[in-house]
């Protein structure tokens, strides 16, 4: 019995060392303590203070890319197979709701080439459904799940592409993560914890980064109209007008004819920093991967004294005429500020957005709100467990200091696994922690009852204890169960603060399984071996 009792007495202390660790550490000194504390509790933006952003992935666009890219593809694949046709074009979905709903239409496909036509959309176009409007005319859509995997992609990407350029800000703990599932909302909440100031945040966040370099066929016009009017009111095939600010810096907008196919994407580019020229203006110079460079000298050597044009974000940057050959380096200028300089650099070594998006939410916490939150969540906490101690000791007596120290090592593994986790810590966690003590006390409370009622049943008081334990288990184990469960739905389905308050409970839960059970039991097994003939119990 004593070996047994000596043996669960150095469980306990190695776990109260255990979580003494997991939140101070070793420290060398109080400043070192308060650092320690603070590098593992981390606090949540509604206590730290700082930004929230809910941003709306635009899906659609995604599609609308897709689609685009699809029949160029075909394009190519049709001339090669001297399959000839009318026209070619996608509708042009407006929200995200209408995402499924991207379509391709083929015109004017000859009658004695439909069975040709069908076997190269079938052979090379497979994520495509090929449905016959005419004997002329096509219709393709995206199947259900592809289009799903597309936005589950477009999704995913999107969150890493801003997860990287917040993270090269510098910022302190910054949470990007999807909100709901990915399959419904398409939505990333991004938590700044310490930033007030969201400007530049949600510029760098909201630039799409998508870097073109086009050839241009014509320009500069003064106005649309203009470009369009040279041209017999039709654009040649395979280009796009896309404006350019007005040379020397002067009021208006000019307007290129460029290729709609660039000679590279974003997607060559290796790296890009700030610089200046050799005015000493500030500009963004840029390398490109080795197949990027080999494509980019291809063409700069058979194009020698025509022009190219750096368009970003659809919108012109600089024109400038090919001189001599270019390999894998490139600039971009006419840029204002250093500061502008380095956050395009910043964008476009973070690799482009692969989808619009859009602004569903932002709020922003002081961050004396945010102390006066954790003021207010320690007041309440510690009111709770004052009223709970004192409940305990005057109703259960000296069994109530039994309670009482089950409750504070309850507290102690609750904050040492959101250490050891690096869990954040956020004003519904303190509610859960709350919460916590009192489904602790309920525990003790339950066990403590079977024990009373053992009592006046006449058993003798070792016997009452073992039975009142043993009785109270399955009861704890159907709540704790029950209520585990509650959190996990509230885990599935709930944002982001609601999953820190389950995750707290549970925690918390499983922490008074140890604590209401075995530490109680060990406590109570002191106090009987201590007296051999026990004839009263305290409670």
């Amino acid at each position: 019995m004593q070996k047994n009792l000596n043996t669960k007495t150095i469980v306990i202390v190695l776990t109260i060392l255990v979580c003494i660790y997991g939140i101070i550490g070793i420290p060398k000194s109080m400043a070192e303590l308060k650092a320690n504390i603070a590098d593992r509790i981390k606090l949540g933006l509604d206590l730290k203070g700082g930004s929230r952003l809910v941003l709306q992935v635009q899906v659609q666009d995604a599609a609308k890319a897709e689609a685009i890219q699809t029949i160029e593809r075909l394009k190519d694949d049709m001339r090669k197979a001297n399959i000839d046709f009318a026209s070619m074009e996608s509708n042009d979905p407006a929200t995200v709701a209408d995402a499924d709903k991207i379509q391709i239409t083929v015109k004017g496909v000859p009658s004695d080439k439909s069975t040709a036509f069908r076997n190269l959309v079938a052979d090379h176009f497979s994520p495509w459904i090929l449905t016959a409007a005419s004997s002329t005319e096509y219709r393709m859509n995206m199947r259900p799940s592809e289009m799903l995997a597309l936005k589950r992609d477009t999704v995913q990407r999107t969150q890493q592409t801003i997860e990287n350029r917040v993270n090269a800000l510098g910022l302190t703990e910054p949470i990007v993560q999807q909100e709901g599932s990915a399959e419904s909302d398409y939505r990333i909440v991004v938590q700044l914890p310490g930033v007030t100031d969201t400007a530049r945040v949600r510029e760098i966040i909201g630039t799409a980064a998508v870097l073109e370099i086009a050839e241009v066929k014509d320009g500069p016009f003064t106005t649309e109209d203009e470009a369009r009017a040279k041209h017999g009111g039709v654009l040649p095939i395979n280009t796009k007008l896309v404006k350019a600010p007005a040379r020397g810096g002067g009021e208006g907008e000019l307007w290129y004819l460029v290729s709609r196919t660039p000679v590279i994407t974003g997607r060559d580019l290796r790296n890009a920093r700030a610089g200046t020229d050799e005015f000493r203006k500030w500009e963004t110079s840029f390398s490109l991967s080795q197949d990027g460079g080999r494509k980019f000298e291809r063409f700069t050597e058979a194009n020698i004294g025509n022009r190219l044009a750096v368009i970003l974000d659809n919108r012109i940057r600089s024109v400038a005429t090919i001189q001599s050959r270019i390999s894998d380096q490139g600039r971009i200028n006419n840029i204002g500020s250093e500061q502008e300089a380095s956050d395009l650099a910043l964008v476009l070594r973070s690799g482009s957005l692969p989808a619009g998006i859009q602004y569903a939410e932002e709020r922003t916490v002081g961050a004396s709100l945010g102390s006066d939150s954790i003021r207010a969540g320690i007041i309440a906490g510690i009111s709770g467990l004052a009223a709970v101690i004192l409940v305990m000791l005057v109703y259960y007596k000296r069994s109530g200091i039994n309670a009482v120290l089950a409750l504070v090592l309850n507290t102690i593994l609750l904050v040492a696994a959101l250490g050891y986790f690096g869990a954040t810590l956020t004003l519904p966690g303190i509610a859960g922690v709350i919460l916590t003590i009192g489904m602790a006390v309920d525990s003790n409370v339950l066990i403590f009852e079977r024990i009373r009622e053992e009592l006046r049943a006449g058993k003798a008081i070792v016997s009452a204890v073992d039975a009142g334990f043993g009785k109270a288990w399955w009861t704890i184990v159907d709540t704790h169960v029950t209520t585990i469960v509650s959190c996990a739905f509230l885990f599935l389905f709930g944002t982001g603060p609601v999953r820190g308050f389950a995750i707290t409970l549970v925690i918390g839960l499983l922490a008074n399984v140890f604590t209401a059970v075995f530490v109680s039991r060990v406590i109570f097994d002191y106090e009987l071996s201590a007296q051999r003939q026990l004839k009263t119990l305290s409670i």
